[in-house]
């Protein structure tokens, strides 16, 4: 697709993300699978919660446009992922806490593309007035946001503590 306007690089973003999201939600699983604290198993189930609504509202949002959910692989989130398998889920830990600290890092780097691309395609449908798009994609934003703030106090709060 030529990607001749703000509209038509607003589809592809959109698309993007629904690839970043599906790729994101698999990882968040199998991090969620080897999670031994349990404020971080609660965190990471919220997280694949989120992520699924998410993709959800991309979906939705896609087919208003009609336009495909699944145009787009997202090169930004496979890199991402690739990370989470090397140093969570294939590397060698002889403590769970330190694994557990290791999750905390991995997701906070995926969701911190989710936060860079629902800010991008949120204000992309502002531009475009697009108004209950940007308010949806400004929920999608909102709750990767949270999740991150959570994270990152269950990790000050006892995840890296517990690593130590």
């Amino acid at each position: 697709m030529a990607l001749n306007s703000l509209k038509d690089v607003y589809i592809d973003q959109l698309q993007d993300m629904h690839s970043a999201d599906r790729q994101s939600l698999d990882a968040t699983k199998k991090m969620l699978d080897v999670a031994k604290n349990k404020e971080l198993r609660t965190a990471l189930e919220n997280g694949v919660k989120g992520i699924a609504s998410g993709i959800e509202t991309l979906e939705a949002i896609l087919k208003g446009h009609d336009a495909d959910p699944k145009g787009e692989f997202c090169k930004g989130m496979e890199g991402l992922v690739k990370e989470v398998h090397a140093h969570v889920l294939k590397a060698d830990f002889g403590d769970d806490d330190a694994r557990d600290a290791m999750i905390i890092s991995q997701y906070q780097r995926m969701t911190h593309y989710g936060i860079a691309g629902y800010g991008c395609v949120a204000a992309f449908a502002r531009r475009l007035e697009l108004n209950d798009n940007a308010d949806r994609l400004q929920e999608c934003l909102d709750s990767t946001y949270e999740g991150d703030r959570e994270m990152s106090r269950i990790a000050e709060g006892t995840v890296n503590a517990d690593a130590v």
